[in-house]
């Protein structure tokens, strides 16, 4: 996916030495306390008791990254995506029991302590700045762990892209959080659903309006804690739980694994090895496309 033997085999030595470090004495794997999101962490809040389901949110991200429209399930006719895809970074879906219904508004969560970023062994998939899980699709080599580790199935492979196919997600418009604006399904929103600003601010508004209006929500700001707290955060009047957003604890998904990796790693040198030997696998594997575009 356009990386070269020599980058492969620097990332991946460099993750070796990364996982090495956290495993042999770093504060999150001595289990020091939950994760804490970076100081300048910005995120989206979004309140389900406001949402009408214009997916006006849909349509601004799809024109702001500039990706193709999901036609498939309407015949080509208009934009009807029912899950989260290599089209769709952001989707709006209706849950209806009876007659209690809501919508919820489904994109990365941005998590704290992000399980794709940890199971990433190249570092595509990164805490970069404001806190924003970000992609870098020139160190991707295809192998889709982050896909498999995302506790909210959310990247998704391109698998019609035969060349050079990517991961797809959220990266909460980083391009133009680059230049001072605020991702585009928040800018679009008619109700103001969705808003966005810094995380602690988004909380601070999450924790008042529950407190004056007690009778509208579920007592709980969802993405507070849950999964070791993520940037993007909800509340809602039906439980998070019957409008897709699973039941976890305050401890992340990667924590565990650090914990056992320091256990068994302590003293040794075995993580550098490990990627060492991927290294080793990657470039015997690429040697020949690699060579083909040495030659070019």
């Amino acid at each position: 996916m356009g990386i070269s033997r020599r980058l492969a085999l620097k990332a991946l030595v460099a993750a070796g030495s990364t996982t090495a470090a956290a495993a042999l004495g770093s504060p999150r794997a001595e289990g020091a306390g939950l994760p804490v999101a970076p100081p300048d962490a910005v995120g989206l809040l979004y309140d389900t008791t406001l949402c009408i389901g214009c997916r006006a949110c849909v349509v601004a991200c799809t024109d702001a990254n500039k990706l193709r429209r999901d036609t498939s399930w309407s015949a080509g006719k208009w934009q009807a995506p029912l899950d989260l895809n290599a089209k769709t970074k952001t989707l709006i879906k209706l849950y209806q029991d009876g007659p209690v219904q809501s919508f919820v508004k489904q994109q990365c969560m941005h998590c704290i302590d992000p399980a794709c970023a940890n199971a990433c062994m190249l570092g595509a998939l990164h805490k970069g700045e404001f806190g924003v899980v970000s992609y870098d699709p020139d160190l991707c080599v295809g192998c889709r762990y982050c896909e498999m580790a995302c506790p909210f199935n959310v990247p998704k492979f391109e698998w019609e892209n035969a060349t050079t196919p990517q991961i797809v997600k959220c990266e909460m418009c980083r391009d133009r959080l680059a230049v001072g604006k605020e991702p585009a399904c928040s800018e679009v929103c008619p109700r103001h659903a969705v808003i966005f600003g810094k995380r602690t601010d988004l909380l601070q508004e999450a924790h008042r309006r529950l407190d004056e209006h007690p009778e509208r929500y579920i007592p709980r700001v969802y993405g507070e804690t849950e999964a070791g707290g993520t940037q993007c955060l909800y509340l809602s009047h039906v439980p998070f739980e019957k409008i897709g957003l699973p039941a976890y604890g305050p401890t992340s998904v990667p924590a565990p694994q650090r914990t056992l990796q320091h256990g068994i790693y302590q003293g040794f040198a075995a993580p550098v090895v490990l990627y060492g030997v991927l290294a080793t696998v990657l470039m015997r594997n690429r040697k020949h496309s690699d060579t083909t575009e040495e030659r070019s």
